[in-house]
């Protein structure tokens, strides 16, 4: 049973001074909100003044800038993402959400901490870099959640592109009932009319401490947040250019979703074969997947980077 619920909370959850290395720069870039400071990482080609630049927001979670988390693993797959884009000549700007990693402190309580608190941020940081003379048009990449952030996003700030990577084509209440749904009937007893009531606003008080890593009531109020936000919905109300990708060894996002979103923006997905969630080349043997979320030596999937570059030259 405690290795089912492990699943589930890794479904849901799943350096920088100035230094130059194999023609790419990085420097720190942090955002000053209330109550505090965001840090953010600018990764930059070594060459030129002026550059496209992707913003990049990471999955749920305690997932860092770079795509790792204790829960999760180091897989380095978002480092390895802006590390990729600079290399061909496209700059990129990676942070830690509030309350993760360096910009822990920005959350002092969780029940304080909201859905809306992650756009507002990105936000903020879209308006920061539009501000910066050296980056000529703005790209926002969502990975998993990300792309749900990232969108809403999309639809309040002028951007020129925006990169859904892994973003699931229902609700979260949606996406986590679907996941539960394959578990005993003793869990989903429990746990659907919780999301029931969250769903309706409701806070939900004794919740069983087997399923207090979900459900506990200091994460409540991010979830009633959450559940309120219909990817579909969204999506189709973006102005700039989009482009849905999923890998179809996904274990948490399947091609299903991929083609929700791509039916709310009247176009096809691009489906990577033999990608999974960290975006790595995986097997589709369940376990062995899974270890690929630990290997942060691992580099991308080999067919990924080509479309990201090639939607960001082309718009």
């Amino acid at each position: 049973m405690k290795k089912r619920i492990y699943y589930l909370i890794l479904a849901l959850a799943l350096v920088t001074t100035g230094c130059s290395s194999n023609g790419i720069r990085e420097e720190d870039y942090n955002l000053d909100v209330e109550g505090g400071t965001i840090y953010g990482t600018l990764t930059l080609p070594e060459d030129g003044n002026t550059f496209k630049i992707v913003i990049i927001h990471q999955g749920s979670g305690p997932t860092d800038r770079d795509g790792n988390s204790h829960i999760g693993g180091s897989n380095n797959s978002l480092k390895m993402v802006a590390q990729n884009l600079a290399e061909n000549g496209i700059a990129s700007l990676r942070y830690d959400k509030r309350g993760i990693a360096e910009s822990m402190a920005l959350v002092q309580r969780e029940e304080d901490l909201v859905f809306e608190d992650y756009i507002n941020d990105l936000n903020l940081w879209i308006d920061k870099v539009h501000a910066d003379t050296r980056f000529s048009e703005i790209y926002l990449l969502g990975h998993s959640e990300g792309a749900l952030i990232a969108s809403v996003s999309a639809t309040q700030r002028d951007i020129d592109g925006f990169i859904s990577l892994a973003g699931a084509g229902y609700s979260a209440y949606d996406t986590l009932k679907r996941q539960l749904s394959s578990q005993p009937k003793e869990i989903t007893d429990v746990a659907f009319p919780i999301m029931d009531r969250l769903l309706n606003g409701e806070l939900v008080s004794n919740i069983d401490p087997m399923y207090g890593a979900l459900f506990r009531e200091s994460v409540q109020p991010y979830l009633i947040s959450w559940f309120q936000y219909d990817p579909v919905e969204i999506y189709s109300k973006i102005d700039a250019p989009v482009v849905v990708i999923q890998g179809d060894n996904d274990l948490q996002i399947t091609i299903e979703d991929a083609d929700r979103l791509g039916e709310s923006i009247g176009q096809e997905p691009i489906i990577i074969q033999g990608m999974n969630h960290v975006l790595k080349d995986a097997s589709e043997d369940f376990e062995e997947n899974l270890k690929t979320y630990q290997m942060p030596n691992l580099k991308l999937h080999p067919g990924l980077m080509d479309v990201i570059v090639n939607f960001i030259v082309e718009n």
